[in-house]
């Protein structure tokens, strides 16, 4: 019998202000903490242009992606927002996320803030609170993380999960009528 293989998985909770990030490794069911943090786009200056701020995510995912090697990225999708600028904003900071995902060609997937807490919390109008906590009983965290490198730890998690269980027998079915497997 072989040993489970070890998987790095990168998260990213794009932010015009701040993009958080968390990287974990999967063997088997075990997820084990490597690192989390931000990208933050505050200028010292005090500027708010939007260009340096996406070039700043950019750089920022492109560093952590080269410092910490991961072989899948997953990032939460955009939602609509109240505000079409904010919206707007936060799908900008996305894209420059994703062009620095691509262009290390890994494999990128995306997730529903929904999707997220359901898979760490359980439900899907779980608090800020309750994904940090969460984050930090799954991955046996001495203190709880930021809300922007949880949310990112908590996509990564949710990827992590993602395939197993009841939820993924309706996709295994798709994929075998189709003459494929898992």
């Amino acid at each position: 019998m072989s040993a489970a293989p070890t998987v790095r998985i990168l998260g990213i909770d794009p932010g015009l202000r701040f993009t958080g990030f968390g990287v974990l490794e999967k063997t088997g069911s075990r997820l084990q903490y490597i690192a989390s943090g931000c990208v933050s786009t505050q200028r010292k200056d005090g500027s708010e242009a939007l260009a340096p701020r996406l070039k700043t995510i950019l750089d920022g995912v492109r560093e952590v992606i080269a410092t910490y090697a991961p072989q899948q990225v997953a990032m939460e999708k955009v939602f609509v927002n109240v505000n079409p600028q904010s919206t707007l904003a936060l799908g900008q900071a996305r894209g420059a996320a994703i062009c620095a995902v691509v262009d290390s060609d890994i494999e990128l997937t995306e997730y529903t803030a929904l999707q997220i807490k359901q898979a760490v919390v359980g439900k899907g109008n779980a608090s800020k609170e309750q994904v940090q906590e969460m984050v930090k009983r799954l991955l046996r965290l001495p203190a709880l993380p930021g809300a922007d490198a949880a949310d990112a730890l908590a996509c990564a998690i949710c990827h992590a999960h993602a395939g197993q269980g009841l939820g993924a027998l309706p996709t295994r079915g798709l994929q075998l009528r189709n003459g494929r497997l898992g």
